[in-house]
């Protein structure tokens, strides 16, 4: 069944903003845009089967928004196959069609390379080709998709087309994901819902015993089984510490899940997703350390809202992390991330006390509000300037 959502403060709809796997950062960016930006409707699917979602979600889209022509601009993830929905409903192409890049399938993780399923890459090359604006959340998920092209395109046996690459590039621009977990921080504190970061670090337990979080969804492509290695490594050493594993969990959990839950019971305080945004930001505030194993990152959203709450971010020496977080962040191998955890288990108040040279202001969504109002409202503005 189809979601709507519109900003209460509009009398008439300009934007249409279209998620088809409507949870995590999705949901969380277009909830964001409807809730503050003027003129904005919501039109969204469940967060579930995202390889349905990818091929058939245009055509649910094209049944269910209604025609109206007080429309001006159109935003949407790379899920959906915007040449698809465009070619369905006439009506809607001569909106301004802005396209967002949480993901990109070219260079997106597979255990098996005969596990790439050719048609998601091409369906998002299609709607980059439609699109009027092409927005990536990272310079690293724009430069691997735009790069990966030409080699992707290789994979068809015969009549290969050319140059698109440069065609998409030229209206394409980096739009980062906006964190607003400084504000929530205030609203929760104001609430009492969420705890004194003082008061959390000066508690006896915390101050001597050190606590990782792993703040990831539960799938391979997060590399749990990388994770977990280092963790019972740390273990067998000897040392003391806390671990909270909090992110979300889907069908298919892997095996490894529940032989760490066995193995570390001593160690957990978080064990599975938290129900309320106030507990999750317990759990980070909490904590020491946040650790990332990802195998593939197009952004890292909980990593930055971990630091936000006063982590020490320890991320793999790739993928986006480069462009994001310094050198004293980063680690090449497991070697290097276990020396970085056993010294913070000596010395849990390191991580808190070293302080990261992250400009978190830059992802900020009072940064970053106008942009994303002059990419949607900036033709509608003109066009009532014109007027007068």
């Amino acid at each position: 069944m189809s979601e709507m959502a519109e900003n209460d403060n509009k009398s008439e709809a300009h934007v249409i903003l279209i998620e088809a796997f409507y949870g995590g950062s999705h949901k969380q960016l277009v909830d964001l845009l409807v809730k503050n930006i003027s003129g904005c409707v919501l039109y969204t699917m469940p967060a579930k089967k995202w390889h349905w979602r990818m091929r058939t979600s245009a055509l649910y889209f094209m049944q269910n928004i209604p025609i109206d022509q007080s429309y001006r601009a159109l935003f949407c993830s790379s899920v959906v196959n915007l040449a698809e929905l465009m070619a369905l409903r006439k009506d809607l192409s001569s909106l301004k069609k802005v396209l967002y890049f949480h993901e990109n399938q070219l260079v997106y993780p597979v255990r098996k390379q005969q596990d790439r399923d050719f048609q998601f890459g091409y369906n998002q090359i299609l709607s980059s080709l439609v699109a009027d604006v092409v927005l990536f959340n990272s310079c690293y998920n724009m430069d691997s998709f735009l790069n990966s092209i030409d080699t992707f395109l290789n994979l068809m046996p015969d009549f290969r087309p050319k140059n698109l690459s440069h065609q998409i590039r030229s209206k394409s621009k980096v739009l980062y994901f906006p964190i607003c977990l400084v504000d929530e921080l205030e609203f929760f504190k104001d609430q009492n819902l969420v705890e004194d970061v003082d008061d959390v670090v000066n508690d006896v337990d915390h101050r001597h015993r050190l606590h990782i979080v792993w703040p990831h969804r539960w799938e391979h492509d997060k590399d749990p089984t990388f994770f977990f290695q280092t963790i019972y490594q740390l273990k067998d050493l000897g040392f003391n510490f806390n671990i909270s594993v909090i992110g979300a969990t889907f069908t298919d959990v892997p095996e490894i899940f529940q032989k760490a839950k066995e193995k570390l019971a001593d160690n957990i305080i978080h064990w599975g997703y938290q129900e309320s945004r106030e507990d999750y930001i317990n759990v980070l505030k909490s904590a020491h350390v946040a650790v990332s194993t990802a195998k593939h990152e197009f952004f890292g959203v909980a990593m930055l809202e971990a630091v936000c709450c006063g982590c020490f971010a320890l991320c793999p020496n790739s993928l986006v992390y480069p462009e994001i977080f310094p050198e004293d962040c980063l680690y090449n191998t497991q070697g290097q991330l276990l020396k970085r955890l056993k010294r913070f288990a000596i010395q849990p108040l390191l991580a808190r006390e070293n302080t990261l040279k992250i400009d978190v202001s830059r992802f900020s969504w009072k940064i970053l509000r106008g942009v994303f109002e002059n990419i949607l409202l900036a033709d509608l503005r003109r066009r009532v300037n014109d007027k007068r």
